[in-house]
């Protein structure tokens, strides 16, 4: 029996007593994967990216592990629901435009100190003070820098298009631009290089591009790292009392903790190990979170049809951003119709030894977005389902 046949029999062992559509994690995989991150992390304390995990159960069980420190959020909204459920270093890595989120901010002097904001323009900290209604706390900033990889005098862009601050003298007019305006304190940097930590370096089948990647990448690492080293050095001298300096992602984890300028790591997707992460040499995971179809129909030889499963991932449309049939192995999709809302045609000579019923285990192309679509998540260890426990959506929260 393959390992993932194993897995198969342990999943359906566990789950026998309930009817699909369901999502598990399995817990050995989750805390394995969440230890291959600190070594990797090599001493560098890790902040948890919770859109990559969406469930404050698991987000307590991995804060609880040696190595890991604070949460890395994604809305205004969700960090002040974390910081008044008791975690208390929330760091919002995007920019809000969510007035009564920093009028309740600027209110509140536990989540003031709590919850530490992302700007990279100072129109945005006009936005906050004038949602403040009154508020007096100090809100807490972190600078983000633009990551990306710019060739040929910036005529060729490489990465995600997200900050505007890009060079050292950039970011240091934002700090002092925080500094002159009363009510606000710079304590961090940020620095996503999704181009690097996001992009499976060895696809299977193209080994031109995978080869391309690597070069790409290899480049940009040390062009980054050269250049946070200068950001730091150049906002230290307007802000000398810095707190943290935040970079990295899943995929580069090591990398980046290399770099002496950077003192924390951000990741949340090696913990679930979607299937976007399958196409990577800096590090292999073992896929912990998955979702299990049942079957309704058995239209003909070496077809079933499961119910539902087209929950597609955000970014560029394609393939890519499906999920993919993963237990039993050799299911496939029907080219002509793929993942469906309702019905979901499978392909494969498995399809043959199953039966009305009977489950099939899918991955997510990406992490926590599958918590949007079930509101609990069993967790399993060994082959037993030892706890069910609500993701944000089964606590009523729907973030984005």
């Amino acid at each position: 029996m393959t390992a993932r046949a194993a897995d198969r029999a342990r999943y359906d062992r566990a789950t026998a007593h309930l009817d699909a559509p369901l999502a598990i994690v399995d817990l050995d995989a989750f805390d394995a994967n969440a230890d291959d991150l600190v070594r990797r992390a090599a001493g560098k304390p890790i902040r948890v990216a919770s859109k990559s995990v969406r469930c404050r159960a698991l987000l307590e069980r991995v804060l609880a592990k040696d190595g890991f420190a604070g949460i890395m959020s994604f809305t205004l909204a969700e960090s002040l629901w974390l910081a008044r459920s008791g975690f208390d270093d929330v760091l919002l890595a995007y920019p809000s435009a969510d007035r009564a989120g920093y009028a309740e901010l600027a209110a509140d002097p536990k989540l003031a100190a709590a919850v530490t904001v992302m700007v990279d323009d100072p129109a945005q900290l006009a936005f906050i003070d004038a949602a403040r209604a009154g508020g007096t706390e100090v809100i807490r900033v972190c600078l983000e820098l633009d990551t990306s990889l710019k060739l040929l005098g910036g005529k060729v862009r490489v990465g995600a298009r997200r900050s505007p601050l890009h060079s050292p003298a950039q970011v240091a007019d934002m700090a002092r631009a925080v500094a002159r305006r009363p009510g606000f304190k710079v304590v961090g940097i940020m620095a996503y290089e999704g181009h690097i930590a996001g992009v499976g370096d060895s696809v299977a089948g193209r080994p031109l591009r995978s080869r391309a990647v690597r070069l790409m990448q290899a480049t940009a690492r040390k062009e980054l790292a050269e250049r946070r080293a200068a950001v730091v050095r150049a906002v230290r001298a307007v802000v000398p009392d810095l707190e943290f300096v935040n970079g990295g992602g899943t995929g580069s984890v090591q990398h980046t903790a290399a770099e002496d300028s950077v003192t924390e790591i951000g990741a949340g997707s090696g913990l679930y190990v979607p299937r976007l992460f399958d196409n990577y040499t800096s590090f292999s995971g073992r896929p912990a979170a998955l979702f299990a179809q049942p079957v309704v129909r058995r239209p003909g030889v070496g077809v079933v049809t499961v119910l539902g499963g087209g929950y597609p991932a955000s970014g560029a449309a394609g393939p890519d951003r499906l999920p993919v049939p993963y237990l039993p192995e050799g299911l496939k999709y029907d080219p002509q119709e793929g993942p469906g809302e309702v019905q979901t045609p499978l392909l494969g000579a498995p399809a043959d030894d199953l039966l009305i019923g009977d489950k099939v285990w899918f991955r997510h192309a990406k992490a926590g977005e599958l918590c949007e679509r079930f509101e609990v998540l069993r967790l399993i260890e060994g082959d037993a389902v030892t706890a069910t426990v609500p993701t944000y959506r089964g606590e009523g929260h729907t973030f984005l």
